[in-house]
């Protein structure tokens, strides 16, 4: 069920363009690893511009992620992952994510977007909650977000995988997406 939104039924809403806030924020993943655990990862140096509107459903995000700036908290296992066997940094120092639409369906909101990740453009929803809009400690404005999502890395060229001997691979396709943002409006 789709249902139509406006400024007036989120608490607090303001419609202007926010700069998210790296230090406040966190753009993560967890992949499950030799089929029985999950790792965890960030993205330690990312930028992004959110642009509320009067018209909720016409609200955008735009974000760049710098693939050299992950850490799982494993050097040898950042420094794999940066390789040509992951996400080929040198040739792809970044991940982008432009929205494309925002709805709402039924008590939870849906951001559509494209997600580019070495070279390759796919269609990737995000789960999105509004964590509310308010006043900062500094005399300006701040708004929050918790989006969620997944992918299958093998859709983005990111093929590199290894077979466990008493079967199954090190690294499964699915990757799940975890960000909390703060935003920033600019004056």
């Amino acid at each position: 069920m789709t249902v139509t939104a406006t400024a007036a039924t989120i608490p607090g809403y303001v419609a202007g363009t926010w700069e998210i806030d790296p230090v406040h924020s966190e753009v993560g993943f967890s992949v499950r690893h030799m089929m029985v655990s999950k790792v965890r990862g960030r993205f330690t140096k990312f930028s992004g511009e959110i642009v509320t509107t009067e018209d909720v459903l016409s609200s955008s995000v735009t974000a760049e992620i710098d693939l050299a700036s992950i850490d799982t908290g494993a050097e040898a296992r950042d420094n794999h992952l940066r390789s040509p066997d992951f996400f080929d940094v040198e040739n792809h120092p970044t991940m982008t994510y432009r929205s494309t639409g925002l709805r709402q369906e039924g008590d939870h909101w849906v951001l559509d977007g494209e997600l580019t990740l070495k070279g390759v453009t796919r269609r990737v929803p995000l789960t999105l909650e509004v964590n509310g809009f308010g006043p900062d400690a500094y005399g300006g404005t701040r708004a929050g977000f918790t989006a969620s999502g997944e992918i299958n890395r093998q859709d983005f060229g990111v093929t590199w995988n290894s077979a466990i001997e008493a079967g199954g691979v090190a690294v499964a396709d699915k990757v799940s997406i975890h960000l909390e943002i703060e935003a920033v409006l600019k004056s």
